[in-house]
C-alpha cells in the first residue's frame, strides 16, 4: 500500500535531517538590488542573525535545439540569511524565492509558526504578483545503529515501493552497490511529489570530523504546486501538502520501524 490511513504522531527517534519549505515568484529586482532592510526590522525579533552573500547559479543553454544554442553563466545572485538566536531555524530570501528551513524539526505546528510572520510581511512590503511555486520537503536519513536495528534488513523496515530490488528475499543488500526509486507524481489535481528512496553513504559538513561508513537510507520526500498561487492562498496551499506528507511517509515505513522510532 503505497498511502497509508495510519494518523500522524511525534516520534521520539525521528530520522528527519532537514526540513525545508520555499515559494518562488517571479523576480524582484528590488530584492536584489538593496538590502532588506524593512524585512528584517519586521521579522528582526524571531531572527536576529544577519548575513548575505553572492551566489553564482549554474550555467544554462540559451535557445536549445537551434544554431544560436550557447551556454550563459547568469548573473550572480545575492542570498539574504536571517538566523534564529539558537540557530535551529534559518530564513533565505532572494530576488525569486522566500524560504525558511530547520534541522531541529519541532512538529508541524511550531514549523508553521516561524514562517507566517516572515511569510506574511515578506508579501506586505514586497507583494509578489502571484506565487509561481510553493514547495515543502523532508529529507530523512534513517541510522539503523541509531534506531538499535543493526542487522536487520532494509525489506524489513520499507514497503517493497521504496526499495527496488532490495525488496526481494534472495538478494543480499550488501553486495548491492547502488539502488535507488525515483518518482515523480502527481498527488491530485494540483500537488505533486518527488521522491527519492534508497541507501547511501552521508558526508559530514564538520571539518576534520571522521568519516561515517554506515550506510542509511535516504527518504527524500518534495511536495510541491505550481502554478500562478494567489498570495492570499499561500499558507492553505502548504497545508495542503502537507496533508499529503503523512499518508505517503506511514505508508512507506513497516511495522517494524514504526515501533523503533518510538511514535509519542
Amino acid at each position: 500500500m503505497l498511502y497509508s490511513d495510519n494518523p500522524r504522531v511525534h516520534y521520539k527517534k525521528a530520522q528527519l535531517a532537514e526540513a525545508i519549505c520555499q515559494f518562488r515568484f517571479p523576480t524582484i529586482l528590488s530584492i536584489g538590488a538593496r538590502e532588506p532592510v524593512d524585512f528584517q526590522e519586521a521579522i528582526r525579533s524571531m531572527f536576529p542573525r544577519y548575513a548575505a552573500k553572492q551566489e553564482q547559479p549554474a550555467p544554462r543553454i540559451a535557445n536549445p535545439g537551434t544554431p544560436q544554442a550557447k551556454l550563459e553563466t547568469p548573473s550572480p545572485i545575492v542570498n539574504y540569511n536571517f538566523v534564529s538566536a539558537d540557530g535551529r531555524w534559518k530564513l533565505n530570501l532572494t530576488s525569486s524565492f522566500i524560504s525558511l528551513s530547520t534541522v531541529a524539526y519541532p512538529g508541524w505546528e511550531e514549523f508553521g509558526q516561524h514562517f507566517d510572520l516572515p511569510l506574511a510581511q515578506f508579501i506586505r512590503i514586497y507583494q509578489p504578483s502571484f506565487f509561481q511555486r510553493i514547495g515543502l520537503r523532508y529529507v530523512n536519513i534513517f541510522s539503523r545503529q541509531a534506531l538499535e536495528l543493526e542487522g536487520e534488513p532494509w525489506r524489513e523496515l520499507f514497503a517493497a515501493p521504496y526499495l527496488g530490488v532490495l525488496a526481494e528475499e534472495d538478494v543480499d543488500e550488501s553486495r548491492a552497490r547502488k539502488c535507488s526509486v525515483d518518482v515523480d507524481m502527481d498527488l491530485d489535481s494540483s500537488c505533486r511529489a518527488r521522491i527519492h528512496a534508497g541507501p547511501g553513504m552521508v558526508k559530514k559538513n564538520i571539518p576534520n570530523a571522521p568519516a561515517d561508513t554506515e550506510v542509511k537510507f535516504i527518504l527524500d520526500l518534495d511536495l510541491y504546486m505550481s502554478g500562478q498561487i494567489d498570495p492570499r492562498m499561500a499558507a492553505a496551499g502548504l497545508e495542503t501538502l502537507h496533508g499529503h506528507s503523512t499518508p505517503i511517509f506511514q505508508g512507506a515505513i513497516t511495522d517494524k520501524l514504526h515501533t523503533a522510532l518510538e511514535p509519542a
